[in-house]
């Protein structure tokens, strides 16, 4: 399988490693069949991302997806943010193994969910989103 220059420095030195203690939103999201497990805090003010980071448990693309997801968004409202693509992560990246696509929808539906979990907790209703559940199905042929 051939990586990206883009890939491979993300995975080597991601960026936005940790977790935010006083994150205001949190989302999580795993594929029990790949074993990835995602986990991405925002500090969100004013409708802003002002900080993004993750703790990612999976292979060298899901951390790569998750710095450089995280890297698209800081500074960026959460209209902007929920409208990051997995696509555009993966391009970001100068693509994606076609197997390993997954790992950028992960990324994708992380931060709706942390979105999500900071628009419930202000009292907001939480935006709409498809769940790729069969992503993992479609990419490995099962």
């Amino acid at each position: 399988m051939i990586y990206s220059d883009k890939v491979m420095d993300h995975f080597r030195n991601p960026r936005n490693v940790g977790e935010i203690e006083d994150a205001n939103g949190v989302g999580e999201v795993g594929n029990a069949k790949c074993g990835d497990i995602m986990k991405i805090y925002l500090k969100i003010e004013d409708n802003v991302i002002k900080d993004a980071k993750f703790k990612t448990f999976g292979c060298g693309s899901a951390i790569a997806s998750s710095s450089m997801a995280t890297e698209l968004i800081v500074g960026k409202s959460l209209e902007e943010a929920w409208e990051l693509t997995n696509k555009a992560v993966a391009e970001a990246l100068d693509g994606l193994p076609p197997v390993k696509m997954h790992c950028s929808v992960l990324a994708e539906e992380a931060i709706h969910k942390a979105i999500n979990d900071y628009r419930i907790n202000a009292g907001l209703e939480a935006w709409d989103y498809e769940e790729h559940d069969d992503i993992h199905d479609q990419v490995h042929g099962e």
